[in-house]
């Protein structure tokens, strides 16, 4: 597994991550025992970047890979999120109640600091302000956490977080459906040092949330499918297919694009089983994607994307 550093922390993790929100069951039932073996396998594969959150499954998804890290010895590096829990949003954000966040997810990993600590799709009146700022720099002087960035959904709300200069990393909404952020936003991260399938007719499980959320009725669609209607996405899938190139699937094809971006730290590539996991890891040894493919796809998104969105971007 290649890797790449990780803005100003100076760390290098693997440039495919794992994102851990299925193993909260929000993407329908998944058992501890597949759990562990996604972990494992993801662990194998020299994924070493994994992504959660303390809202996924209440907490159930830092359990189970502090249970994970426990039995095996394994040190990855492990981020977890803070603001969109039930005691903080929307109009609990106050210090104590992210220090008591944040101390929960610690007991739960079973760590006595945090890798790093993104603020967790914060409203953008509460990043403007900037006193949730100033708490994640005590938290960090405390040695509560090593480091902080931030999770958002939006490019404004990214240029918001960027402005404190301890951000070390940004989590955006960034694929072929979503390019807005090559030309307004990674030119700001760089410059601040700032590390950032579906068939038609398929079902979905009542707790997936590209089930109850297909119309942002939870929160932002935008994290669903991009922001766009999902019988559009649909079209667009089986407008991509005949473009993948010879040898690769199209999710190898959608992450190997996102990793042709230097700006791009790492991808946080969910999975559900152990096989897409290997599938995932190897997103990192394929060749970058031709110059006509990129223009390509660039065409794609401003007829067809760009048009159709339903949430600013």
């Amino acid at each position: 597994m290649k890797t790449r550093v990780l803005g100003k922390t100076g760390v290098a993790v693997s440039e495919v991550g794992l994102g851990c929100w299925q193993l909260g069951g929000e993407f329908g039932p998944l058992d501890d025992d597949r759990a562990q073996h996604i972990l494992r396998a993801a662990y194998e594969q020299g994924i070493r970047f994994w992504d959660t959150a303390d809202v996924y499954g209440s907490g159930q998804s830092e359990l189970r890979i502090a249970e994970f890290l426990r039995n095996s010895g394994a040190e990855p590096f492990v981020t977890t999120k803070v603001g969109r829990s039930p005691a903080i949003y929307p109009g609990g954000y106050t210090k104590r109640n992210i220090r008591q966040s944040i101390e929960g997810s610690a007991a739960r990993l079973n760590v006595d600091r945090i890798d790093l600590v993104q603020l967790h799709c914060v409203p953008p009146h509460i990043l403007e302000a900037g006193e949730i700022i100033g708490w994640m720099e005590d938290f960090q002087a405390e040695g509560l956490i090593t480091s902080f960035g931030a999770s958002v959904e939006t490019i404004e709300e990214a240029r918001i977080a960027t402005k404190s200069p301890a951000l070390v990393s940004l989590q955006i909404i960034f694929n072929i459906f979503r390019q807005n952020a090559i030309s307004e936003l990674f030119p700001l991260a760089e410059a601040n040092n700032v590390g950032g399938k579906m068939m038609p007719g398929q079902k979905f499980a009542e707790s997936d949330h590209r089930h109850f959320n297909r119309h942002g009725d939870a929160f932002s669609v935008g994290e669903t499918f991009s922001g766009i209607p999902f019988e559009t996405a649909l079209e667009l899938v089986e407008e991509l297919k005949p473009l993948v190139p010879e040898g690769m699937t199209m999710a190898q094809m959608a992450m190997r694009w996102i990793l042709d971006y230097p700006a791009v730290t790492t991808v946080i590539a969910g999975a559900s089983r152990p096989e897409q996991v290997l599938e995932n890891a190897s997103a990192s040894h394929l060749r970058p994607l031709p110059e006509a493919l990129h223009r390509k796809l660039a065409e794609i998104y401003r007829r067809d994307v760009e048009p159709a969105l339903l949430v600013p971007v």
